[in-house]
């Protein structure tokens, strides 16, 4: 009896201490990518160009290399071995799926449609009776792909290394993005299944072993999102708390975060996407369960990431070594690591972030991160990917896993399929509702329906950004209707480069906002980094933002040894880069701060730009926003330049 009274005051201190009926989510909601439709110049060809080609060429890539084929022969409709060298490519197959159906939302194609539906049963294939899912285990365990997993004689046997929970959350991410897109519970039922066979075995009485690398946390808890079923978010926050747990079992190290319980945690440790994932998956937790213990770490832990470890890009983990974060400060450029996975699980915990307290600072990391240190990720062309992505090339250091260019596939090709997932989901960021309050986060040219405090109405943007800093608004309420529009203004455009003091503009911007209401000059008074209009509104009133773009010289704190005396630049929301291919003599180049810079339109390859030209001693050099580098050959590239004294 004893025991019994043990065991069920465990799972009491484990769930969240509310009742199912009592289980309020983010008080903020993003107004779907199904109510948004995009007509921007920059946005929708980087969209389009996923849509397109990128999804169909990773398929094409996953049957090439066997991974449909692992789920036919793990469910003996095929013979042969595993095809693949990583325990988690079944996931690559996963997040092709989590994209192509976001792009079914906004961009509806049968084919697509149907091709999905044919690869959603041969995934079922592999599943085994009871639920489980991991197709080089089921084949043979005991010859792990990957020289770093052990044979296992059981399942979760070591899911330290293993990546079997890994698998399985990234199948819960894909499965409710297929069923939100389509309706269809084809994908959904494989997962529930699944989740129903971890929570039947990981719980006090039976395994206490958190995963590896983590993304089962968001993917169980969008599975609960779904279902409302409440074993699923308590099976979340116990894989996040038994971390750090030495009782529980063996520690893994801060590789893995599992050095110390994660409430404790105050910094940024570790493999980068992992902990990403983890914070993510943390902040559900805390604003799910209302956990101030986990809230409070959390905070704690996002300033130590973005004002001690953040790259001037977005870019997250220094360390080639473990694809780690570094110490603080530690950001060098040549060896920077900032893979592209890293960038995309920052965008989504401070998305996560921001639907919970409303602090635009958490927009002001996704914008740096958006139009920098993540679409780098991917060529022009749609088919050639950076896994690191530094901020500074020789042209000899063969940075990209073998390559100082872009690869057209990896080994681990984690990070093309992560940016499948991704991109056809970016419209869902644009905007956030709360009660009578709409928020404006992102500046791209779109259509939206949005509901505002119970009532529909249409908002539409227009603009030019990032090129241009004007964006028009008009807004169409079906009656007259009486709500606050609160549009961000970005921290750059107020003189922060950045939250916190990592990084500073070399000079105050002169040219002032401007925000008018039907042509009338609004008074802009910030609130969390906010402009608030609150009025009644009428059909076709129009609001017009001004945003001061100007090309703006960045130093960094002088902690970050690697960027001493050294300056980087900036227009809008847009990190430059000089490349050897503009520049013959880019080794040389000393800037002062005098330096005269202008701006330019021209083309990189296809796409449209304004590029910075600078002028000093006779000397011109160009630079190109930093996304677009490695397009045009192999080649030096530099973001931080020398400065020079005059």
């Amino acid at each position: 009896m004893k025991r019994i009274i043990l065991f069920l005051s465990a799972l009491l201190l484990l769930s969240c201490s509310r009742g199912e009926t009592d289980l309020p989510d983010y008080p903020i909601s993003p107004v779907s990518i199904r109510n948004v439709s995009i007509s921007d110049n920059f946005w929708l060809p980087k969209i389009k160009l996923v849509q397109d080609t990128t999804i169909r060429y990773a398929f094409d890539k996953c049957e090439e290399e066997g991974r449909m084929q692992n789920f036919l022969v793990a469910g003996g409709k095929k013979a042969g071995a595993y095809k693949g060298k990583m325990p988690f490519d079944d996931t690559d197959l996963y997040k092709i799926i989590e994209g192509a159906s976001y792009s079914l939302v906004s961009q509806p194609n049968p084919e697509l449609d149907a091709y999905i539906d044919s690869m959603i049963t041969i995934i079922k294939t592999g599943q085994e009776p009871d639920g489980y899912l991991t197709t080089w285990f089921t084949i043979d365990k005991e010859k792990p792909p990957a020289w770093w997993v052990k044979p296992s004689s059981r399942r979760w046997e070591q899911v330290v290394s293993s990546h079997e929970l890994y698998n399985s959350g990234h199948m819960f991410e894909a499965a409710a993005a297929h069923y939100w897109a389509t309706g269809k519970r084809s994908f959904l039922d494989i997962a529930i299944k699944n989740a129903d066979l971890l929570a039947e075995n990981f719980n006090p009485g039976k395994l206490s072993t958190p995963p590896g690398h983590q993304i089962v946390e968001t993917g169980l808890i969008k599975l609960y999102h779904i279902t409302h079923n409440k074993k699923y978010l308590d099976l979340a926050k116990f894989f996040l708390d038994v971390r750090g747990d030495s009782t529980s079992h063996e520690l893994y190290g801060a590789y893995s975060q599992d050095h110390m319980p994660v409430t404790e945690q105050t910094e940024a440790v570790g493999h980068a996407v992992r902990a990403l994932y983890m914070y993510a998956g943390m902040t559900d937790i805390a604003a799910v369960c209302h956990d101030k213990d986990y809230l409070d770490a959390v905070n704690k832990i996002w300033e130590n990431t973005f004002h001690r470890k953040m790259y001037i890009t977005g870019g997250l983990g220094s360390r080639h070594e473990g694809e780690s974060f570094g110490d603080d400060y530690e950001l060098p450029n040549l060896t920077a690591y900032n893979e592209t996975c890293a960038s995309i699980g920052s965008v989504y915990w401070n998305h996560k972030l921001f639907m919970l307290t409303g602090d635009s600072k958490y927009y002001d990391i996704i914008e740096k991160t958006l139009y920098n240190g993540l679409i780098s990720g991917i060529s022009l062309d749609g088919k050639k990917f950076f896994y690191p992505n530094p901020t500074e090339s020789d042209g000899n250091y063969k940075f990209n896993q073998g390559a100082c260019t872009r690869k057209s596939w990896f080994d681990c090709s984690c990070c093309p399929t992560n940016l499948i997932r991704f991109i056809p989901s970016i419209p869902g960021l644009i905007y956030a509702s709360h009660k009578d309050s709409l928020y404006v986060n992102l500046f791209m040219s779109n259509t939206a329906r949005v509901t505002v405090d119970g009532e529909e109405l249409e908002l539409i943007q227009k603009t030019e950004y990032p090129w241009n800093g004007k964006i028009n608004f008009t807004v169409n309420p079906g009656n007259e209707k009486s709500f606050t529009l609160k549009i961000r203004i970005p921290g750059w455009a107020v003189n922060e480069a950045v939250p916190g003091d990592l990084y500073f503009f070399l000079r105050g911007i002169k040219k002032e906002i401007s925000l008018t209401v039907n042509g009338g000059v609004k008074t802009i008074n910030l609130n969390k980094g906010y402009a608030e209009i609150t009025r009644v509104w009428e059909k076709g009133d129009e609001v017009e933002l001004t945003l001061p773009l100007i090309v703006r010289e960045i130093i960094a704190n002088e902690k970050v040894k690697d960027d001493i005396n050294k300056v980087a630049f900036q227009y809008g929301p847009l990190v430059y880069c000089g490349e050897e291919v503009d520049n013959s003599h880019l080794s040389e180049i000393s800037i002062p701060d005098d330096v005269k810079l202008s701006l330019e339109k021209g083309l990189v390859l296809t796409e449209k730009v304004n590029s910075i030209v600078g002028e000093y001693n006779d000397t011109k050099f160009t630079l190109i926003p930093y996304h677009l580098w490695s397009n045009r050959g192999v080649g030096k590239m530099k973001v931080w330049f020398p400065r020079s004294k005059r």
